[in-house]
């Protein structure tokens, strides 16, 4: 067949017959992604042409015989780096549409099976809350226990704006479309797929995406980034989160009647407008406007809830007696209306919206939706308005109507029990060195110390637990202070104001990036109380409704932990404070710094050691511990599996409670869709009461031993890690060249800088764009670096060694889940294509002497890890995964030759200038997404 004359349907052999042994389950996936390919390839012939189209498909012919071994790589890489700048433009843009769509077939055909499983009556899947109960039902527990280890229970993923989710929220809109339409042929009967009408949608909606631009013109502003968090609420959110606390209230009470929590369990959280570390564009207007925001949506929903309500709430007293509560509600609404004169429960929810749209006037100066039309007190507190909708759920079972009362108006209430009027708890954090250069200023403004700075610790911790005694504030509204010192007081007071108006959930934390000692958490609480918020002589001791969560980050700060905890807990105020919140603290644990600082074996265990010292110095100090899991999207940063994750954590350390964060493109993918949303978070919750209520380390008298092995292990991995990655000389120029790392950061991805401040070093750069851009390059470095080097010079050919390591993989689920993230970063490595990636840096001595020990400890890596496993092959516990990965990765090798063609044409080498051609610009920036896309992370 000529390129001419090339047929469209040769675009859906991907999942086809080069899929080989596909399972026969797979079959409507290759079916979907046949036609997906064929809807994607008529559109491309019709836009762009035939010659365009037979590029595209010769290219494609090519890359799958590469799989097959039957061409070599050099081959199609000589083929495209001859490409012209406008035919590579084609040529990456079709690859990266393919691998979109690729991706929807992929979540429907998952969907698909969960629902066939239901369906054929399978046992309950692994994370589903009903699994969970039949494992707590089997353990036989005991109710007072139950009700010790869940109270004060909570699971909160925490969303962050992390600069890493690649695609525009307009593709994203039209990828919902085509699932939708995919979903109604699943729904459909045989033939109605067919239907010329519903095949001109799908014809649209792919037309619709080839025509849209993948890339964003401008950077993303923060309030960009709010609005893009808030949209999840509409899309699943409010629909999923009351109703998994519901069912986990109802299972709970089923089985121990007074254990249950007597608060909503699952709580969404967020950092975006509070986060400040490194990025100048969290003010105390975007503080503001995060909390108003927040609020806004949260009363929108509420509102148009009640009208609903009123809607469907038309019972007529002449046929049904209400209780006096709600003949008094309905009473009291200044509801005059002759024609519902009759209808009790219309009339109360008409006063009952009243209220609330007064709140919403009071809080937001404007009310979302309908405007009320009466004028009556707003409430002060969401627990005014739980007291109304009890009111008119108890009178609504009084007549039979308790259907209706478990309906919507169920929902309702466990909205506004989960939301509030705040909607989600908003974090401010900041970086410990500000917070001494702010404080330094007031003390000496004050006259109190004329230079903090020089102080050593034990005089600074003096100084400041002297000024947590007094209410005085150090320095006057209108004091001179540098801009510096004025803004971060300014973003305090925007968060006290946030606290007055909405309560205390509204800002529950401030987190302390890089929190090394007692000063750096006793200066946060001066800085508090310095705004108002933290009370040193309050009605029954020193009050602050902001708790101050430390971060610890590196992996000496992780090792350190617990001794700066004993100490921080040693400080009476400090203390009290605690007592008087609950006599709970909760500690951050950072996932990304300390793999850049350790690398992926040494981060790990040092998270897990930190979490067993910390739960002793919790039962040591009589606390109740919470821990925030500050990961990312990708296994470099704590990402994988949030159930088998939680579950791999050490005892004590889940304890009915611990706060995720979730980043980037890990939000998209896991809140999109209610379906997905419900199983995302059901898994969280299912994961939090295994953990807490269950032996899941299972090592027993086993544990100090296997702790020992990998204290070594650790530190041997440590070593191996920081010999290529902070030993090396001109390690960073290679990763500068080798990498599309400067490249990142012209990318419209995110208000945050790719650096926290300005500077060549690895310390310098954020843990996010080290990670993506590894990614890009296919080396994935932060996820296995190191481990194989620490795995083979401990086992040093002693079978026995091995053996022990085998024991303790079958046994301990935090080593199996650690090696089973890594076999998956492994099997997504590819040092071929990244031999590609480090022709880039012009110094050949130095390309080989990184590249070269990349490749054998990428080898080590991988023999090693199928030697503890016992598997023949990476991702054998994984073959979804697998398979996955194999029938993809044929559409990711174009993208990357031209990635690195488009790099060195905009670089330029051998003492030529770059190519400063806007569309080669527009390509790096288009493989970029692509290859993120198809890998299904980035940062």
């Amino acid at each position: 067949m000529s390129e001419a004359t090339v047929d469209v349907a040769d675009l859906r052999h991907h999942g086809g017959a080069e899929e080989d042994g596909a399972d026969a389950a797979d079959a409507p996936l290759r079916e979907d992604i046949r036609l997906l390919g064929r809807v994607l390839g008529e559109v491309i012939r019709e836009q762009s042409g035939d010659d365009v189209l037979a590029l595209v498909e010769a290219i494609r012919v090519e890359a799958f015989r590469l799989r097959r071994s039957e061409v070599d790589r050099g081959d199609v890489a000589a083929r495209l780096d001859g490409l012209d700048v406008r035919s590579a433009n084609h040529v990456i843009r079709a690859f990266s549409h393919f691998s979109l769509l690729a991706n929807l077939a992929e979540d429907l055909h998952h969907e698909r099976r969960r629902r066939f499983h239901r369906i054929e009556g399978s046992p309950p899947q692994k994370g589903s809350l009903a699994a969970t109960f039949e494992l707590l039902d089997a353990a036989h527990l005991d109710a007072d226990v139950v009700a010790r280890e869940l109270a004060g229970a909570l699971v909160s993923p925490v969303v962050t704006a992390h600069p890493t989710e690649v695609r525009r929220r307009t593709i994203s809109r039209v990828q919902r479309q085509v699932t939708e339409l995919i979903r109604r042929r699943d729904r459909s009967v045989p033939g109605e797929a067919d239907d010329p009408a519903w095949s001109g949608q799908l014809q649209r909606a792919v037309l619709t995406l080839w025509q849209t631009a993948l890339l964003r013109l401008s950077r993303l502003r923060l309030a960009d980034e709010i609005d893009e968090a808030l949209r999840y609420y509409e899309l699943s959110l409010f629909e999923v989160v009351p109703a998994i606390n519901a069912e986990l209230r109802r299972a709970l009470h089923e089985r121990w009647p007074s254990a249950g929590p007597d608060r909503p369990v699952l709580r969404p959280g967020s950092w975006i407008g509070g986060d400040r570390d490194g990025n100048p564009f969290v003010t105390a207007d975007a503080v503001r406007r995060a909390g108003t925001r927040h609020a806004e949506t949260a009363l929108g929903h509420h509102l148009s809830e009640l009208l609903a309500l009123h809607d469907e709430l038309s019972m007529s007293d002449r046929l049904i007696t209400p209780t006096p509560e709600l003949a008094q509600l309905a009473d009291a609404s200044g509801d005059d209306s002759p024609f519902r004169a009759d209808e009790p429960y219309r009339r109360a929810l008409y006063g009952v919206h009243a209220r609330l749209a007064a709140t919403a006037q009071r809080v937001l100066g404007s009310v979302p939706g309908q405007a009320a039309h009466a004028a009556l007190e707003p409430y002060t507190t969401p627990g005014e308005l739980l007291a109304d909708l009890a009111t008119i759920d108890a009178s609504l079972r009084t007549h039979g109507a308790a259907a209706l009362a478990d309906d919507r108006l169920a929902r309702l209430r466990e909205a506004v029990e989960v939301f509030g009027f705040h909607l989600a708890g908003l974090d401010v954090r900041q970086n410990s060195a500000v917070h001494a250069d702010v404080l330094a200023e007031l003390l000496a403004w004050a006259g109190v110390c004329p230079d903090y700075a020089a102080l050593d610790e034990e005089q600074r911790v003096e100084l400041l637990a002297g000024e947590l005694r007094m209410r005085r504030p150090l320095v006057r509204p209108d004091a001179a202070l540098s801009e510096l010192a004025r803004g971060e007081l300014d973003v305090l007071l925007a968060a006290a104001d946030q606290v007055r108006a909405l309560g205390p959930e509204a800002i529950p934390n401030y987190v302390i990036s890089m929190c090394e000692s007692v000063s750096d958490v006793l200066e946060v609480a001066v800085l508090l109380k310095e705004v108002g918020l933290l009370d040193p002589d309050g009605d029954g001791g020193p009050t602050c409704p902001v708790g101050i969560s430390p971060l610890f980050e590196t992996i000496g700060d992780l090792q350190r932990a617990a001794e700066t905890m004993t100490a921080v807990l040693g400080q009476p105020l400090y203390r009290a404070l605690v007592t008087n919140r609950g006599n709970a603290q909760e500690v951050m644990l950072g996932y990304s710094d300390s793999n850049k600082d350790g690398g992926y074996l040494a981060a790990n265990w040092a998270l897990y050691r930190a979490e067993l010292a910390l739960v002793e110095v919790a039962r040591h100090e009589g606390v109740r511990l919470r821990l925030f899991h500050g990961r990312g999207g990708t296994v470099g940063r704590g990402g994988g599996p949030s159930y088998d994750a939680i579950r791999a954590q050490p005892p004590g350390a889940v304890a009915g409670a611990l706060r995720i964060t979730e980043q980037g493109e890990v939000i998209a993918a896991k809140y999109a869709e209610p379906d997905r949303a419900r199983r995302n978070l059901e898994a969280m919750v299912a994961a939090t009461l295994e953990a807490t209520l269950l032996d899941t380390e299972g090592l027993g008298d086993d544990a100090e031993p296997a702790y020992a092995l990998l204290d070594d292990l650790a530190a041997r991995a440590q070593q191996a890690y920081r010999a290529l990655v902070h030993e090396t000389p001109g390690f960073v120029e290679w990763f500068r060249a080798a990498t599309p790392i400067g490249e990142l950061a012209e990318l419209n991805i995110g208000s945050r800088p790719p650096s926290r401040k300005a500077g060549d070093s690895i310390a310098d750069l954020r843990a996010i764009p080290w990670v993506f851009s590894w990614s890009q390059a296919r080396i994935m470095l932060p996820g296995w670096y190191g481990t194989g080097s620490a795995l083979e010079t401990w086992v040093e050919g002693d079978p026995a060694r091995l053996a022990r390591l085998q024991e303790l993989h079958r046994r301990w689920p935090w080593l199996r889940t650690m090696l089973s993230n890594m076999g998956m970063v492994l099997a997504k490595t590819d040092l071929d294509l990244a031999a590609r990636y480090a022709e880039l840096v012009p110094d050949e001595q130095l390309r080989h002497r990184v590249f070269d020990q990349l490749t054998a400890e990428h080898e080590r890596s991988c023999r090693m890890l199928l030697a503890v496993t016992g598997d023949d092959r990476l991702l054998a516990d994984n073959p979804a995964l697998a398979r996955s990965i194999r029938n993809r990765f044929p559409y990711l090798e174009p993208l990357h030759h031209l990635q690195v063609e488009m790099l060195r044409r905009r670089r330029g080498h051998d003492g030529q200038g770059g190519d400063d051609d806007e569309l080669v610009r527009r390509n790096i920036q288009l493989t970029i997404n692509g290859i993120a896309t198809a890998l299904r992370n980035s940062g």
